[in-house]
């Protein structure tokens, strides 16, 4: 069996004394997309911030290509091919659309991303590449976000709320770009609150509540009653 681009196993994140994360497992191989669902607190955005470093576990191994990465710092992690879209895009306020995008490639890995290859797929963000980052449009800048963690050439993508506070037309033009995104085989995660489109654009979905797997298997392989009752706990 190919081994997985990202592997966690038992993993267990607690903030102080409140356990955020318990028991989870879950892998991702080459070109899959993985959708994490849950309800707010359910745990998603910490398993993302422990698989990037921002957070340390209390137990279990996360690994990427078959190396654990749950010790490393977050500046090695991301120089051994993990990349994250954040919750509300966070860009460089000071910097332009293009310095935003570059500072993506601090990594230093070598790959097929470059500032030709995102403005082919954001063709709009050439244009303003000059312009304040935080001066565009939410759908804008989202499309910076993805361009700036695209720019590290990475293995393993995590994208973490990309339709919040976006208008629908947005959220679908987004979605229709990700297999150009995702077509070199890159390894994603996506968080997503609309689980209809999380569906759509995954291959397997991990449904987490209360800081647990609720549920688990391939998109479209459950009712909508059975997703329900696994995200809401009923």
């Amino acid at each position: 069996m190919t081994e997985p681009v990202l592997a966690i196993r038992d993993l267990n994140v607690s903030y102080g004394s409140a356990q955020a994360v318990q028991d989870v497992s879950l892998t991702v191989g080459r070109g899959e997309v993985l959708a994490l669902i849950g309800a707010n607190g359910a745990g998603k955005s910490t398993l993302f911030k422990a698989v990037c470093g921002m957070v340390r576990a209390r137990g279990g191994t996360i690994s990427l290509n078959g190396s654990r990465i749950d010790t490393l710092p977050a500046s090695r992690i991301v120089t051994r091919g993990v990349a994250m879209v954040p919750e509300g895009r966070r860009l460089f306020r000071s910097l332009s659309v293009e310095e935003n995008l570059i500072i993506g490639a601090q990594a230093g890995r070598p790959g097929p991303w470059s500032l030709e290859r995102v403005y082919q797929v954001f063709p709009v963000l050439e244009q303003r590449r000059r312009q304040p980052a935080t001066s565009l449009s939410g759908g804008q800048q989202q499309m910076v976000a993805i361009g700036r963690a695209l720019m590290s050439n990475p293995e393993l993508l995590l994208m973490d709320e990309l339709s919040l506070g976006l208008a629908p037309v947005i959220i679908k033009d987004i979605y229709a770009l990700l297999p150009s995104i995702l077509g070199d085989g890159l390894a994603a995660v996506i968080v997503e609150q609309d689980i209809g489109r999380a569906m759509k654009a995954s291959h397997r979905f991990v449904c987490m509540l209360e800081g647990k797997v609720s549920l688990t298997g391939h998109s479209g392989e459950f009712s909508r009653e059975q997703i329900s009752a696994a995200y809401f706990g009923n």
